[in-house]
């Protein structure tokens, strides 16, 4: 797939026997909650998934393999449904999921023309994950400053564009605006097409700060060519600013922030940087400009 994934790198080993217990889980959940594949298993480096019908409707049961996709379930059932795929069942690493189209359409629209239309589609599903809910959320989540952690070492390392990314997440991070719940990997792959549901979110990180995050994402997405091309960034900052309500420099300047992070985690882990690198430079030259 395309999509700039850029996340932060997994802690734990993912070993052949973290997949083998995985694939135990998942035959225990299918009988645990009778369900009947409607499909083969398959794995991703995170979790095991398999489609299943339960009760008569087509779902999706995933089997996280690790901490960070856990606390992603936990908050897809706080959510319950408004705003991000609704949860059937949970139960330790198991999640049962409605079932949507899991075709990439936002990432289509974004590359034949209509990628105006895809961001603000984002914006709108970001601000049904926002708003205030009358319960608590899950203690899980994790603090913006912590998700930056990785930053600051990769900034003194590299340099360049990093360092300009260090100074104003640091400023960013001492003073957040509108703390909410984040999804924390907000873009065009994770966003499906929910029929009569609407747009509906998956595959959350689970954050908590300042909403100007959940929006930096798009910016790197969906693919290099489409977020490199002249004139893009600029032109999509005017449709997410208006969108969710938010100033344009501060928008710039989570993207910056976000760029940084997110090359910081590829280099960190020998994988290519540009997409993440060349958004930070182009928001930085457009912010000075």
């Amino acid at each position: 797939m395309s999509n700039h994934h850029n996340t932060a790198p997994v802690q734990e080993w993912r070993t052949a026997a973290a997949f083998r217990a995985g694939d135990q889980q998942r035959k225990h959940y299918l009988q645990q909650w009778q369900l009947e594949p409607d499909g083969k298993p398959f794995k991703t480096y995170a979790c095991w998934l398999q489609p299943v019908r339960y009760q008569q409707q087509p779902a999706m049961l995933k089997i996280a393999l690790e901490t960070e996709e856990q606390r992603g379930g936990l908050l897809m059932a706080y959510w319950n449904g408004t705003g991000a795929v609704k949860v059937l069942q949970q139960h330790g690493p198991a999640l049962l999921l409605e079932r949507v189209n899991s075709t990439p359409l936002l990432a289509e629209m974004a590359r034949n023309g209509q990628d105006a239309t895809a961001s603000r589609i984002i914006c709108e599903v970001a601000d049904l994950l926002h708003a205030p809910r009358s319960t608590p959320p899950p203690a899980q989540l994790v603090p913006l400053e912590k998700w930056f952690d990785e930053l600051r070492p990769a900034a003194d390392k590299y340099g360049g564009i990093l360092g300009d990314a260090q100074l104003i997440a640091h400023d960013l991070l001492r003073h957040q605006q509108e703390i909410s719940i984040l999804h924390g990997d907000l873009h065009h792959g994770n966003v499906l097409d929910g029929g009569n549901r609407g747009w509906l979110a998956i595959d959350p990180k689970g954050l908590w700060g300042d909403r100007g995050y959940d929006y930096a994402n798009i910016f790197c997405n969906p693919d290099q060519e489409t977020a490199g091309a002249p004139g893009r960034l600029a032109g999509q900052v005017a449709v997410v600013s208006t969108a969710a309500r938010i100033e344009p420099s501060r928008l710039l300047r989570w993207i910056i922030a976000y760029g940084g992070l997110s090359a910081a985690w590829s280099l960190n882990a020998g994988e290519d940087a540009t997409i993440a690198l060349r958004t930070a430079e182009t928001a930085y030259a457009l912010l000075s400009s």
